[in-house]
């Protein structure tokens, strides 16, 4: 092969530079001329290129390591000193950070938060250019803003971080209106706003909610054209379905919720003695949010439901969720059915799909079904007893695959009627909660098991093992507390079980469950199957929750294609994104979770903020190089005490033990500790809490590791200076 007939790195770059549209080896090639043997010397060019940092791929298109595409979807983030408007793109894979686009538009100039299509031009070390061809996406005209009185002037500041502007008002237009209330307001003229919407005042948990929603950028107002798709549907009929209204399937739910979108119903095995048969019958989404329907692509885009203390952001119109696809009790409905046999040891030996209309005997909320098990009087004793019965058979299949059996109590927050914060609290974990989530999770392996048999593509629910990273973390840690894991090893949840069992009802019990619980990864959707190590299954889909999760809707249309059910089934096109799907739904539920951790914090650190200067119990959650993170022991309110606030000496950060350590007193701050806090500080707006500690149960002192004596990060620190310190 001659070398001489390829071309060189700044030939290829400038052409990069040159070219319009999409770009890869074949364009490449052609441009140049390279035919035969010498496209393998190509490849391997441009393949060194990528490696030496001067070309970036994404899919099949080549591009300038830190280039813009010619014509690129950017959003609107800041201005200028002299006002003029910032962009970036909206999608970044370099490693480096998103670049800033000057933007150049004719007519209104788009707003902060305006979503466009702009074509990008940029001279040699200058700020790129982006002429605006087309406004995709809007900015809502409505904002979230908290009102103040600035010297007796009140102002709006919006709560959004990418809003720079502070916004002026009529002070007669909010005379009645309080300091320190969240409002919605719309931009007028220049930097002038109007109160479209008196929120309440901060600290109640609707205020609270909206801000995290608002932060998030989480879709909390349907399109009209969605709310009419779903004022327009049409109860299904019997048409193409079982009738299953006969049997007695009975929802058991939180005693608040508005949406059943699961009914179960169980019976012995009369062909087997000892195994039972359980049904599972899931609300049947998929008939009335269709493939490319405005309801499918709100859908999508929402990606799941968030939850808040006393708010749902729904996934679906009213209209869908709590209507035609909630199972009411003595309402007949649509619903997907998985009917499985299990035999006496608890294993699945069966399953069937079935597309059902299906009449809900009767509505129970947890502690019902627990009081009927238990021997209450009730006419749904034999169907609820004939669960238990199959749950506990169902138990011991579950016994045996050895799950993860992680400890670590949910916390929720109990509301005043005005929106405030009443106490925290630990719901009880009843035997009617273990019941609901085996079958669901036996239903969702049965869905995974369908389509995969079939080969129809899926969304798998899928969770890997621990990188040998984190493993490795573990076992250090774990040697601190004289616990062996072995090396070598390949690891199962029953081995992070046996660790859990070993720290049972000891002090050390809920650090350990923390730390095992650090070091997993996180679960996400794909289409490929990696297994569900959590849970100890080699295949695992969601299919139980498609109200309010997308995930599921996916995997009802891949049953039904699987099973011949219908014609609204997964489309080609669905099967050909379903990468791109799961990565988006991924993000929007991590983007949920966020919010609603986010808006427990805010209401909490409001509900005390009245209490600076109490003392609290607290227990350490997290050890840093810059202190502290405190979880309090009655509310579960997350705080700081900062490094420098704990002793006159060094403090050594052992990574590995999760500890401080005084370099000189050897006195350890370490992962689990239980301390008295004293309350300095509380930022409702941010959710922050900042603490002092007055008392620690520090256990034996401990050597501080030599200042490089170590593998791996460890710091030390002086603290500051303080005056008056005791």
């Amino acid at each position: 092969m001659n070398k001489h007939s390829l071309p060189t790195r700044e030939e290829i770059l400038r052409f990069l530079a040159d070219a319009p549209g999409r770009v890869g080896k074949r364009e490449i090639a052609r441009a140049f001329n390279v035919k035969g043997g010498d496209r393998i010397g190509l490849k391997s060019l441009l393949a060194e290129m990528a490696d030496e940092g001067l070309l970036d791929k994404a899919g099949k298109r080549l591009k300038r390591k830190g280039e813009l595409p010619r014509v690129t979807l950017l959003v609107v983030t800041d201005r200028t000193a002299d006002g003029d408007l910032l962009a970036e793109p909206t999608s970044w894979e370099d490693d480096s950070d998103p670049p800033k686009v000057l933007l150049v538009a004719k007519g209104p100039a788009p707003r902060l938060g305006d979503r466009l299509l702009a074509r990008i031009s940029q001279d040699e070390g200058e700020m790129p250019t982006g002429r605006v061809i087309k406004l995709i996406e809007r900015r809502p005209s409505a904002t979230l803003a908290v009102l103040e009185r600035i010297g007796g002037r009140p102002q709006l500041t919006p709560v959004s971080k990418k809003e720079r502007d502070v916004f002026a008002i009529d002070p007669d237009a909010v005379k009645d209106i309080a300091d320190n209330t969240l409002v919605r307001i719309e931009a007028a003229r220049g930097r002038a706003a109007r109160v479209v919407e008196i929120v309440g005042p901060m600290g109640t948990e609707q205020a609270v909610s909206l801000l995290a929603i608002h932060a998030h950028g989480i879709p909390d107002r349907f399109p009209q054209g969605v709310i009419a798709a779903a004022e327009a549907a049409t109860p299904a009929t019997l048409s193409g379905r079982e009738d299953w209204r006969d049997i007695p399937f009975v929802t058991i739910d939180p005693p608040d919720a508005k949406d059943h979108d699961d009914a179960v119903f169980a019976e012995p095995d009369p062909g087997n003695e000892g195994g039972h048969i359980v049904t599972v019958a899931i609300a049947d989404v998929a008939h009335y949010v269709t493939p490319g329907s405005v309801m499918d692509a709100e859908a999508r885009l929402r990606g799941n439901s968030t939850y808040f203390p006393d708010r749902v952001v729904p996934m679906l119109p009213e209209r869908i969720s709590n209507d035609l696809c909630s199972l009411r009790e003595g309402e007949a409905r649509a619903a997907i059915a998985m009917r499985m046999v299990f035999g006496r040891d608890g294993r699945k030996t069966r399953h069937s799909v079935h597309r059902v209309m299906i009449r809900s005997a009767r509505k129970l909320a947890y502690a019902q079904a627990q009081e009927i098990a238990d021997g209450a009087p009730s006419d749904m004793a034999e169907h609820v007893n004939a669960l238990f019965a199959a749950y506990a058979c169902l138990k011991r299949g579950r016994d045996a695959r050895q799950p993860m059996e992680l400890d670590l109590p949910e916390r929720k927050i109990a509301l005043t009627p005005d929106g405030g914060v009443e106490r925290v609290v630990v719901p009880q974990r009843l035997d009617a909660h273990r019941l609901i989530e085996e079958f669901m999770i036996q239903a969702n392996v049965a869905a995974a098991e369908t389509c995969e048999a079939e080969r129809v593509p899926l969304l798998y629910r899928v969770h890997d093992a621990p990188s040998l990273e984190r493993i490795d973390a573990l076992r250090e840690f774990l040697a601190t507390l004289d616990i062996k894991l072995a090396k070598g090893t390949r690891l199962r949840p029953e081995h992070f079980n046996a660790i859990l069992a070993q720290v049972e009802d000891t002090p050390n019990a809920q650090l350990v469950n923390e730390v095992v619980l650090r070091s997993q990864s996180q679960a996400e959707y794909a289409p490929d199957n990696l297994g569900h190590f959590g849970l100890n299954l080699r295949r695992y889909a969601h299919f139980t929750s498609p109200i309010r999760r997308y995930a599921d809707l996916i995997v009802h249309r891949a049953l039904i294609v699987a099973e011949n059910l219908g014609h609204d089934g997964l489309t080609d096109g669905e099967m050909a994104a379903l990468g791109q799907i799961g990565a988006d739904i991924s993000a929007t539920e991590r983007r949920s979770m966020v919010a609603e951790r986010e808006t427990i914090d805010r209401l909490i650190a409001g509900w005390l903020a009245g209490s600076i200067g109490a003392t609290f119990a607290g227990k350490i959650a997290g050890v840093t190089k810059a202190g502290l993170f405190i979880k309090l022991v009655e509310s579960g309110g997350d705080g700081f005490v900062p490094i420098s606030t704990l002793a006159d000496e060094y403090m050594v950060y052992d990574e590995i033990s999760h500890s401080l350590i005084g370099e000189a007193s050897g006195h350890t701050f370490r992962l689990g500790d239980m301390v008295a806090v004293r309350l300095l500080e509380a930022a409702p707006l941010s959710g922050a809490l900042r603490f002092e500690i007055v008392e620690h149960d520090a256990g034996p002192k401990r050597r501080a590791p030599r200042r490089g004596a170590r593998p791996g990060p460890h710091r030390v620190h002086k603290p500051h200076k303080r005056k008056g310190r005791r």
